[in-house]
């Protein structure tokens, strides 16, 4: 009998010892495992050339021999720069353009495909033409930007040869290289390629609004203007904050269409802060220099990244 009781507690506590060696793992123990390749790519890629970047900024060096230490001169250089604060001032366009714009315009597209179009000719179209205006997203910013400037040409371009066909030739205008209208006109073509974003997001953030919303307001009379307002506003208020975010951190980077349409010309006129720094690296080899503008644009986009998030989170909550 005390045999037995003993081979009996003696199974038990292998049966206990077993368990609490094979007791399964918590969540949180394999997620750093899978965090671990990101984390090191991001450290290689992002924050190593952030910080050498960083430290050519404070150096004078025209890209070969050995860069001398200058300490903060290149940002005291760079707080006067005319130059500078007249790219700066572009990319705050740019932000108009590439943000505030295809936002408003989204907004308004995403309910109008959503609310009118999909319910009166059926999801088949909706599809097609959120395609059309996604289209721009697609294509590759060389390959736009090369199209729009055959489009805008002023001898023989697109634009030009239909106003006068129309009779309208006396709008004929050199819209990349007149000063007062090369912005503008940059800012009118960021518009056509950013407008598909803000428009597949808020249409799929509208795939969760409840449709008795839509239909009991319906009821009571609410045209697509109060609908609009009242239930679609409120209810895709988060994908609002993401889209301006994300958008406004591109006009703050934009370089591509600049460069291809451009040049940052005529005289300037369509400079920003990414292509200021790219023509001061390799076009006046002023390494330091450059460095020291792609620094203050990297944190500058880091603050109001920071500032973006930390706004949503006190509105969500």
């Amino acid at each position: 009998m005390t045999v037995t009781v003993e081979r009996g507690s003696a199974a038990g506590g292998k049966r206990r010892s077993g368990r609490a060696a094979h007791r399964p793992r918590r969540p949180g123990d394999s997620y750093a495992l899978f965090l671990l390749p990101g984390a090191l790519a991001f450290l290689a890629v992002v924050v190593v050339p952030f910080l050498m970047n960083t430290g050519v900024s404070f150096t004078d060096w025209q890209g070969v021999g050995g860069p001398e230490w200058s300490g903060l001169a290149n940002y005291r250089e760079l707080a006067g720069d005319e130059d500078f604060w007249a790219s700066f001032r572009h990319s705050l366009f740019m932000v108009v353009a590439m943000a505030a714009v295809p936002t408003a315009l989204g907004l308004v597209l995403a309910a109008a495909l959503f609310d009118f179009v999909g319910k009166h000719f059926g999801g088949r179209v909706t599809a097609v033409l959120r395609a059309c205006f996604y289209l721009p997203q697609v294509l590759p910013i060389a390959v736009a930007g090369i199209v729009w400037s055959w489009i805008l040409a002023p001898e023989n371009g697109s634009l030009n040869e239909v106003l006068k066909a129309v009779g309208l030739g006396g709008w004929q205008q050199d819209w990349l290289g007149d000063p007062d209208l090369a912005l503008y006109t940059v800012m009118a073509v960021m518009v056509w390629v950013q407008l598909g974003f803000p428009l597949v997001v808020f249409m799929a953030g509208l795939q969760r609004v409840d449709p008795a919303l839509y239909e009991a307001a319906e009821l009571d009379g609410a045209g697509w203007w109060r609908r609009f307002r009242h239930i679609t506003l409120p209810q895709i208020r988060p994908e609002i904050h993401v889209v301006l975010l994300w958008c406004t951190i591109a006009a703050l980077k934009v370089f591509g269409a600049v460069y291809v349409l451009t040049k940052g010309g005529p005289g300037g006129a369509t400079d920003v802060p990414s292509y200021f720094s790219f023509t001061t690296f390799f076009e006046k080899t002023q390494v330091g220099y450059g460095a020291a503008i792609s620094t203050v644009l990297t944190v500058l986009v880091l603050a109001l990244a920071l500032v973006g998030l930390k706004l949503q989170e006190r509105t969500d909550a």
